[in-house]
């Protein structure tokens, strides 16, 4: 008898283990979610990690004509407007004269370019090259319509399209003598580049912008563009060309990455760009627009 108390005593004391352990799996599989919830905790679904890696940027077909990269020459005039209007008499603010001279009192540039440019010259400084001058910098219409009417179609732009209508460019001297001679002339062709500025009309490139060579006339772009205009000697009729032929260009100046895109515009619309990054957006003033993305 005692016996079949004992066995009966054992099987009642497995089934209560066996009840317990049954009943911890369950509380467990309560607790752990399933692997698939697990996956999705662990990344978003591909669309929006792809999202995170472009720029929606939403342009205007007005962009098309602003910008630094803005082509104007003989066939293709300044846009409507005043796009060099906020430039000012250089004369009356001492602060933007840094290293540099003035032909006269008339001359006038932006804020910024003029700060640009300062910060070209005080680099030709270091080099020992430091006699600059500036003999001409923003025209309006009215300005640009005397200087053709004494100068002639042989040394000025009519009004409307010159780039000095535009408010970008700008004509350098030396108080040492002419530019294709002069260390100041020789130092800017050199090295202007690397300062965002391009010797826009050069010897060997009358054939492609329609004028003369200017070794005095240098427009500002920015980089990186004028360091790849420099690399493959293009002016900006060609390198425009070469943006549209390549639609993608990625390069690397002084160690940092650009890329840079070209979309044609017909518009308003809103474009990705498959990176992200500090942008600028430029027009160029025909049919597109370039958006430049620095990683």
């Amino acid at each position: 008898m005692k016996k079949w108390l004992l066995l009966l005593a054992v099987l009642l004391l497995v089934g209560y283990k066996a009840v317990q352990l049954q009943h911890g799996k369950q509380a467990g599989n309560n607790n752990t979610p399933p692997a698939t919830t697990a996956e999705q905790v662990q990344g978003q679904p591909p669309e929006q990690d792809a999202a995170k890696n472009e720029l929606t940027v939403h342009v205007t077909e007005n962009q098309i004509h602003e910008g630094d990269l803005l082509l104007v020459n003989r066939d293709i005039p300044v846009p409507a407007g005043e796009p060099g209007s906020e430039a000012v008499e250089l004369y009356r603010h001492k602060e933007l004269l840094n290293g540099f001279g003035l032909l006269n009192n008339t001359i006038r540039l932006s804020p910024s370019l003029a700060e640009k440019f300062s910060a070209m010259v005080e680099a030709a400084a270091k080099d020992g090259v430091n006699h600059f001058m500036i003999s001409s910098g923003y025209r309006d219409e009215n300005q640009q319509k005397e200087l053709y009417r004494e100068k002639g179609a042989d040394y000025a732009m009519p009004a409307g399209y010159s780039e000095h209508n535009l408010g970008l460019s700008l004509d350098i001297g030396s108080t040492l003598g002419e530019m294709r001679t002069a260390p100041e002339g020789k130092w800017l062709t050199a090295n202007g580049w690397k300062y965002g500025f391009i010797l826009r009309y050069p010897k060997d490139k009358s054939a492609i912008t329609g004028t003369l060579f200017e070794p005095w006339h240098f427009r500002y772009v920015g980089l990186p563009h004028s360091a790849i205009m420099a690399e493959h000697h293009f002016v900006l009729e060609e390198y425009l060309d070469y943006l549209k032929q390549q639609k993608t260009i990625s390069v690397t100046v002084e160690g940092r990455k650009y890329d840079i895109f070209y979309y044609p515009i017909a518009g308003d619309k809103t474009i990705h760009v498959p990176l992200t990054g500090d942008y600028d957006i430029s027009g160029n003033n025909t049919d597109g627009i370039i958006i430049t993305v620095q990683s």
